[in-house]
Order: C-alpha cells, then sequence, then structure tokens
C-alpha cells in the first residue's frame, strides 16, 4: 500500500493551478451599438416593422454597449438569406460557417497565449475546446489541434453547449487536471461566433430579440499549470477552488435548444434578480474558509450577461462601483460574448494592474473571485488568489 500511495502521490502536482499565460482574438467587423437596429433590421428585411425596430432601438440603447465584433456581415447574410428568416431551416448553413470559423478565431486567442508563455507547444499536455456555437464530430478540439500542429498525444476535452458559464466550467476542469498530472499544462480555449443564434426579429418572441441585442463574437486562450517553473514561467493568477452552483426555483430562465433553424436562445427578465437573491450564499460558500465577509476587499471578474445582472449584484453586495468597472467595460467594447467573457476580464485586469502600477495582479488585492451566469441558471465560481506585479 505504500508504494501504491507513492504512486499516486508522484502523479499529483504539488501546488495550486495557476493561469500562465492569455490570448484573446475578435473577427475584424465592427459594428457600433448605436447602428445595429438599422443594419439589423436592413439585413432581415424588416424595415417594415417600424414599431417593433423602435422596441430593439431601446434594447441596443439600454445594454450599455458600445461595439460589438461580428463575423457575420452584410455580404454573408445576403448570400445566406436563411439566417436572416426568424424560423427558416437554416442549421446546414450555420454548420457551414462554424466549423470552420470557430477552430480558426480559437486558433488566434490560443497563439496568442502561446506566444505569451513563451515555452514550446509539445510541453502542452492537454486542450480543453470550448464553445456553444455548433456542433461537429470530431470537434473543434480536433481542428485545433491541425491548425496549430500540436502534439498528436495530447489529451482532448471538447465542451459543447454549455452556455455563458462555460468559462468558468472550462477553468475549474482545467484546475483538476492541472492538480491531479504533474507536470501537465494545459490550453485553455473558449470561442462563439453569433451565427448560430442570429435570426430575424418577431413580434411574438420579443425575448429572442434581447440576444440579438447583447451577444458579440470572441475568442480567449489560456495556459494553465500547477508548479510553474520561474525560470521560465510566470504565474498571474492561482486558481484557490472552483465549484457550481444550480440557483433554485430557477428553471427555463435561460435556455438555448439547437432545432433545424439554429440554436433558439430565450433569455427571461427575472434572471438578474434570481441571481442577485443569490449572491450572498455563493460568496460566503467561496470565502467562508479564509474568512472573508467584505466583498469590496477582493477582486472581481463577474460576467458580464447584461447591465441589470451586473446592477442587481452591486446592489445586493454593496460593491462600490470600480468593483466591477471591468466587467462593464467589457460589455461595452465586445458585447456578451458568452464563454470568453470571463476570460478577456481577467485578461484586463492583469493588464490594468501593471498599467496602474499596483503591486498585484488584482488591482492590489490579494483574493478574488470569478463568476459565470448561464443556463439552469447556472453559477460557476472561481476563487482566485493574485501574484505580485514586478514594474519594469
Amino acid at each position: 500500500m505504500a508504494k501504491v500511495e507513492a504512486t499516486r502521490q508522484a502523479q499529483r502536482a504539488d501546488g495550486f493551478a495557476a493561469l500562465l499565460a492569455f490570448g484573446t482574438a475578435v473577427p475584424p467587423g465592427v459594428v457600433l451599438q448605436s447602428d445595429y437596429p438599422d443594419f439589423y433590421f436592413r439585413v432581415t428585411n424588416s424595415e417594415d416593422k417600424v414599431h417593433l425596430k423602435d422596441k430593439f432601438r431601446r434594447m441596443c440603447e439600454g445594454s450599455k454597449i458600445r461595439k460589438r465584433h461580428l463575423l457575420l456581415t452584410e455580404e454573408i447574410l445576403k448570400e445566406k438569406k436563411e439566417l436572416t428568416a426568424h424560423m427558416a431551416p437554416s442549421l446546414n448553413a450555420r454548420q457551414d460557417i462554424l466549423v470552420v470559423e470557430v477552430p480558426k478565431l480559437g486558433k488566434e486567442a490560443a497563439a496568442r497565449a502561446l506566444k505569451e508563455w513563451g515555452q514550446p507547444k509539445s510541453r502542452i499536455t492537454h486542450l480543453i475546446f470550448c464553445t456553444s456555437s455548433g456542433i461537429d464530430m470530431p470537434g473543434a478540439d480536433l481542428q485545433l489541434v491541425k491548425l496549430l500542429d500540436l502534439p498528436h498525444t495530447i489529451n482532448r476535452f471538447m465542451l459543447y453547449q454549455q452556455g455563458c458559464f462555460a468559462g468558468g466550467t472550462a477553468l475549474r476542469l482545467a484546475k483538476d487536471i492541472a492538480e491531479n498530472c504533474r507536470g501537465a499544462r494545459i490550453l485553455l480555449v473558449c470561442c462563439e461566433i453569433t451565427a448560430i443564434t442570429f435570426r430575424g426579429p418577431s413580434e411574438e418572441h420579443l425575448d429572442t430579440l434581447v440576444g440579438q441585442a447583447l451577444f458579440g463574437d470572441g475568442a480567449a486562450a489560456v495556459i494553465v499549470g500547477s508548479d510553474p517553473d520561474l525560470t521560465v514561467e510566470r504565474p498571474l493568477f492561482y486558481l484557490m477552488s472552483a465549484f457550481q452552483t444550480l440557483l433554485p426555483n430557477s428553471e427555463g430562465l435561460i435556455d438555448g435548444h439547437l432545432r433545424e433553424t439554429g440554436l433558439i436562445i430565450h433569455l427571461f427578465r427575472e434572471v438578474p434578480a434570481v441571481i442577485s437573491m443569490h449572491m450572498e450564499y455563493v460568496m460566503e460558500r467561496a470565502f467562508g474558509s479564509v474568512r472573508i465577509s467584505n466583498w469590496n476587499s477582493v477582486f472581481w471578474a463577474a460576467h458580464p450577461g447584461g447591465p441589470a445582472i451586473l446592477d442587481g449584484i452591486e446592489e445586493k453586495l454593496g460593491l462600490t462601483p470600480e468593483k466591477l468597472r471591468l466587467s462593464r467595460r467589457i460589455l461595452e467594447e465586445y458585447g456578451n460574448m458568452r464563454s470568453p467573457c470571463v476570460l478577456f476580464i481577467l485578461d484586463e485586469l492583469r493588464r490594468a494592474s501593471v498599467e496602474e502600477k499596483k503591486d498585484s495582479t488584482g488591482e492590489g488585492f490579494e483574493w478574488g473571485v470569478l463568476l459565470g451566469f448561464g443556463p439552469g441558471l447556472t453559477v460557476e465560481t472561481v476563487v482566485l488568489r493574485s501574484v505580485p506585479v514586478v514594474h519594469a
């Protein structure tokens, strides 16, 4: 038994998993939110629906989004007209776009993370690829292996159809792998493209318009590993704990159904209130063991599902405005990109810490929290610990 236990311990890392590098990418197409109602109703041949367009314009104005990056252009939508109807058989057309473009955009983010990490690709032992944009077999994970020429011995995990909380899910999986596989280096990629959900407007289904006003395209990648070699690797955040919470009495408030008409997302107005109602429980579960109860004493990376969600959290927990400023900034500049959003926020957080000459990657705070919200309603929570910043 002693030999068995020694073998087991030898397979495990000594320390916590750490984020070692970041990379992000967005499509080149940029749409200003102020121009989007005109664009959307024009490309969907719905300009006669004046009353509905006025409602949509108010949604866009209330979104607090300044711009979004979108793969779909007017030229693509003219060619693939089935995407512009509200409910037309269109899954084949969507898949034709996504099976190519999702791994391609993911590659851009992954290549930047690998460059920042600075180590040979041969050291990557695991790949986690996460998307709710299309589904194929073999999946976007295998396509990324080919695009990046990653080792054929790599261990792959493909996460499909998890939704907006999936950035936290992927980090939780990466933490478990890194801490239980000595020497593991995990490439984690989240990529979302709205071609799976884009559709024309309908008076009967106003909730589907919410997604059209909020969602943007983007990809983010991180390198995760335990026991970093400090001579060649630089830890940015440590992943101290990670867990998932299914909120009670919330079924159906966010859901998505893949049909021959694409992915149909339903978002209901009760979502912000239900999330904020349970935030104290989530935070107490996250920080009870380290006896932190002042939520302004930690740094935040909360998924910006929409301004009402951020407002609700801020009010419920008594947060000062700067706590969620980076979540609001990512929402303003990119929209809700679903799974990559929280990784964009963490990347922005460590960059802002350096630019503002804070003493740690958590803007001067030792402890922090990452929160993802999505279908279920599901909350993913990752407790983070920042590391000192070395200023040039």
